[in-house]
């Protein structure tokens, strides 16, 4: 008997808190763009396609706790550059990238698609993010690839999201991400092919940027936000 008491026990559990909160479930798709030493200095520029998935537990009408994986790639190509000193040194690269994403997102209003028809507010979104990438060395000509390896970023998001339809939350949001690596771009290798040590700024780190939608569906019965 007492094996099925705490089954049972473990089951309401399970069902009150489910039905205590609202959760979200969608994807993004969007571009990415490179700020760093090689390629172009807009700040915000997209040139590659991006695409991901997303999930949040809502934890009260103003923050939710947010997750999400994004992959990409991020491309460098100095022709592009208004600089005339990259035009003429005409460096390329291409990283492929893979984000994962944990933090906060907090609502400028409040956000209960409960209480009001069709809400709709501005947010920020921090947390940590792991990213995988490739390392570069430096070649005579370009950066060169030469193994995998990974790193954090701070991500710093400003978005704003409307619900379109029940249960369906449609947002544009506009993400940098500051890294804590300074060879995205081959700009900064540890080991060299040739004798040169860098180049570019190596007293900043290296940014990106995403710009895209999310599409998400919330499910969960009408919640009692918790405090925190």
């Amino acid at each position: 008997y007492m094996r099925y008491l705490k089954a049972a026990i473990i089951a309401i559990l399970i069902s009150s808190f489910a039905q205590g909160q609202t959760y979200e479930l969608g994807l993004y798709a969007g571009g990415t763009n490179f700020i760093g030493d090689v390629g172009s200095t807009t700040f915000i520029s997209p040139n590659a396609a991006a695409i991901g998935l997303m999930a949040k537990w809502n934890r009260s009408s103003r923050h939710s706790f947010r997750f999400s994986a994004i992959w990409s790639q991020l491309d460098g190509d100095d022709t592009k550059s208004n600089e005339s000193r990259r035009q003429s040194r005409g460096y390329t690269f291409e990283n492929n990238v893979t984000e994962v994403s944990l933090g906060i997102e907090y609502t400028f209003w409040e956000f209960d698609m409960f209480k009001e028809s069709n809400p709709s507010t501005p947010y920020l979104y921090t947390g940590l993010t792991y990213l995988g990438h490739n390392e570069f060395t430096l070649n005579t000509d370009d950066p060169v690839q030469v193994e995998a390896s990974g790193g954090l970023a701070i991500p710093m998001v400003i978005g704003y999201k409307a619900v379109i339809k029940r249960n369906l939350i449609l947002a544009l949001e506009i993400g940098a991400r500051y890294t804590f690596s300074d060879n995205l771009d081959g700009s900064a290798p540890e080991n060299n092919l040739n004798e040169t040590s860098g180049f570019g700024n190596l007293n900043n780190n290296d940014w990106y940027m995403f710009t895209g939608v999310t599409l998400t569906y919330a499910f969960g019965r009408k919640p009692c936000f918790c405090v925190f």
